[in-house]
């Protein structure tokens, strides 16, 4: 009975409250404009790529495709963090519930294994396309493309139902503070006061797999690519492949370090003011980042982007 009434004490926990950048009134209010701007920013970019690949015809390609579904992706992605952290800057230290906190934790954690996945998915097609590109159709024809779409986004929620049914049944007994500016699977962790074994082997291991494997598919289809680039016979074409092969590297290497760097590690983190800089890199630097690196530098974008504003 006394062991009853201690566990029915220890789940009292009904709201955290998310840390965020606590500094100054006038460097909160300063930080509060760049993230809006970023934010907005963002936006308007995904959009603009999402209107432009549904609205012109040459754009209809497995590459625009997989890009398209990555900027609807990143709007979504970064709509998941971002109110938290401008409210946190704007009003201080921010309340949430703890149901809108898991809810919050449920659609992050879905969006960045889809993401790894579409990364994933979108150097394969770079691969097919470069390296074996008589069988680009048949091996990229539309239902192969939805069905990695499809893959993506629904594995992605079976991930995280399973990572936050196990968070959310944990017991938060005492300190409700997280230092994060949303909430994340490290900081929960650290302030549940029960045996959290199984949890981070949970955790640890389908960051393993969803991370480390999606990584690898990247790494050898860009490897693979890059060897064929190398036995292009004209120089032009090298420096184009080349240079295009770095920007998408450069993405998917800002992204999967910052990644790796919080996740894929099977004990509670500590240093969670790095955790905070290394979260604003993969949440709001990458998705800001991403329209530009494979999109708005792309000459067929380019084109149909003159013709939308009707630029000579």
């Amino acid at each position: 009975m006394e062991t009853s009434l201690e566990l029915t004490n220890m789940t009292r926990v009904q709201q955290f409250v998310l840390l965020g950048f606590p500094t100054r009134l006038g460097i909160r209010d300063a930080l509060f404009v760049v993230f809006l701007s970023l934010y907005l920013l963002t936006l308007l970019e995904n959009t603009l790529i999402i209107y432009l690949i549904c609205s012109h015809k040459e754009l209809h390609k497995p590459m625009y495709f997989f890009l398209g579904n990555l900027s609807c992706l990143e709007m979504c992605y970064v709509s998941a963090t971002m109110p938290t952290l401008l409210v946190g800057l704007w009003t201080g230290p921010y309340h949430i519930s703890f149901i809108t906190c898991m809810t919050q934790l449920f659609f992050f954690v879905s969006l960045i294994c889809t993401e790894c996945t579409l990364l994933a998915s979108m150097a394969y097609d770079r691969y097919v396309a470069i390296c074996r590109p008589l069988h680009y159709p048949l091996l990229m024809r539309p239902q192969v493309c939805l069905g990695l779409a499809l893959s993506s986004w629904l594995g992605g929620l079976v991930v995280s139902a399973i990572k936050t049914k196990c968070i959310a049944s944990l017991i938060y007994c005492g300190p409700n503070v997280l230092n994060q500016f949303f909430c994340d699977v490290s900081p929960l962790l650290n302030l549940s006061c029960t045996h959290v074994a199984l949890t981070e082997l949970v955790d640890f291991i389908s960051a393993i797999v969803i991370f480390c494997g999606t990584l690898l598919v990247s790494l050898a289809s860009y490897s693979a690519i890059g060897m064929a680039v190398l036995r292009m016979p004209s120089a032009a074409a090298r420096r184009k492949a080349f240079s295009t092969c770095a920007s998408h590297l450069v993405v998917v290497g800002i992204f999967y370090s910052a990644a790796l760097f919080i996740y894929c590690r099977p004990s509670r983190i500590k240093s969670m003011d790095l955790n905070k800089v290394l979260s604003v890199i993969y949440t709001v630097v990458t998705p800001l980042c991403n329209p530009i690196i494979y999109c708005l530098r792309n000459k067929e974008v380019h084109t149909v982007l003159k013709k939308t504003l009707h630029w000579p």
